[in-house]
């Protein structure tokens, strides 16, 4: 058993954990292009190719090894898993710095992709130290660090890049992986002792059994609209700054600022949602929130405007990280004591599902029009609440009340 103490600080721990691999991975990510064109490669099309096989390939194999990872954390630990993840990216990261062909940074990131997952893995560190009713805060803490860190990492690499060269950036990242790693090792305590139901189950009857709980495929339809909703801005905001009158120049500055805008108010609204989810059930609170983005999504499309966008945007962003904390709560309160981490990695790959389907729809949708992108996500926004309204008929369970609950599980 842990103490209270122990129970927070593993909280911390994890959050911070989160912030170092995420904002270590925008360290170097966003100048990919210019370093696939350092390595030889002169044709813009080329390097665009080299540069979306290289970002696409950790999230794809991530998106099947996740659950799978997720049986070994049951039976051994988040901790052993995490410390694997977290050296796995110190030394691909490492070795980034000295390919000497694009094909050679595609594999790396697919090597990576084999071990890669410690974001499922830290809310699961995080959810497992505390009371069950504490979830949703400790979960909210954990996303709220992996959206910050995105928001530090490419001014962290702005600064450094031009310094050291893109070569060495790499190790500046893998030095943010390493010092994760050193976190965990020696500040984060396991909270359980696992005595699995059957230690031989396989994945298999694990999904059988989370597909027939109530409510758990609902909260996965709603992690991957909500990441499908969210990133769906990236492939064309600053197209659409650039339509609505903004100067070239200008462009990248004011683009900037709203994606450092989007990840904070996303981030302020995983932290909001413990509170809220003490006054209001999770369907209402999504519902709720799927409606009023989509009615900021409506504005933007109806009177664009850099005034409309800027408040549609951080609408939407407030509103799907509560959305977001809600529903990884919810089914995490659902989750089996033998496939605690094994759940988690099945709500990881929904949202890398999404997160790798959604540049996909944008591009495609924002050839016949860039408003036609927002139109799509209030569609997809409307389709959830209908989900919502069809399933709440068979009251899909809450994040229980516990109050006797030790801190351990």
């Amino acid at each position: 058993m842990i103490s209270t103490a122990q129970s927070r600080r593993n909280v911390r721990v994890a959050a911070a954990t989160s912030f170092m691999g995420f904002a270590g991975f925008t360290v170097v990510m966003p100048f990919l292009p210019l370093y696939i064109s350092e390595l030889g490669v002169r044709d813009i099309g080329e390097v665009a190719m080299w540069s979306g096989l290289t970002l696409g390939a950790t999230p794809a194999v991530t998106a099947i090894s996740a659950p799978l990872w997720g049986r070994v954390g049951d039976r051994y630990g988040s901790k052993l898993l995490v410390l694997r993840s977290l050296g796995a990216f110190v030394l691909t990261k490492s070795a980034m710095a000295f390919v000497t062909a694009p094909w050679q940074l595609v594999a790396l990131r697919g090597l990576l992709g084999v071990f890669a997952g410690y974001g499922a893995l830290t809310m699961s560190m995080a959810a497992e130290s505390v009371r069950r009713e504490e979830m949703p805060r400790a979960i909210g803490v954990v996303q709220m660090g992996q959206r910050l860190g995105p928001a530090i990492g490419p001014i962290v690499g702005g600064v450094i890049a031009p310094v050291v060269g893109l070569r060495r950036a790499f190790l500046v990242t893998a030095a943010f992986y390493l010092v994760a790693m050193l976190m965990v090792a020696l500040f984060y305590q396991e909270p359980r002792t696992r005595v699995a139901r059957s230690a031989t189950r396989s994945l298999a009857s694990v999904a059988r059994e989370l597909a027939a709980t109530p409510g758990f495929l609902l909260a996965l339809a709603v992690i991957f609209t909500l990441q499908t909703v969210d990133r769906s801005f990236s492939p064309i905001l600053p197209l659409f700054v650039e339509q609505l009158g903004i100067s070239g120049a200008r462009v990248a500055t004011v683009s900037g600022v709203l994606f450092s805008m989007i990840a904070v108010c996303a981030a302020i609204g995983h932290k909001a949602a413990g509170r809220l989810m003490q006054r209001w059930s999770s369907p209402a609170l999504v519902t709720s929130v799927a409606l009023t983005t989509a009615c900021a999504l409506v504005a933007i499309v109806v009177l664009p405007s850099m005034w409309t966008l800027t408040a549609g945007l951080v609408v939407a962003s407030l509103g799907i990280g509560v959305a977001m904390t809600s529903a990884y709560s919810t089914a995490g309160a659902l989750l089996p004591a033998d496939a605690h981490v094994t759940g988690f990695g099945i709500m990881t790959t929904a949202s890398l599902v999404g997160l790798a389907f959604s540049p996909v729809l944008a591009g495609f949708v924002g050839a016949s029009g860039l408003r036609i992108v927002f139109v799509v996500d209030v569609v997809l926004l409307l389709a959830l609440v209908v989900a919502l309204a069809v399933a709440g008929a068979r009251k899909v369970p809450e994040v229980p009340e516990v109050p006797d609950m030790p801190a351990v599980p």
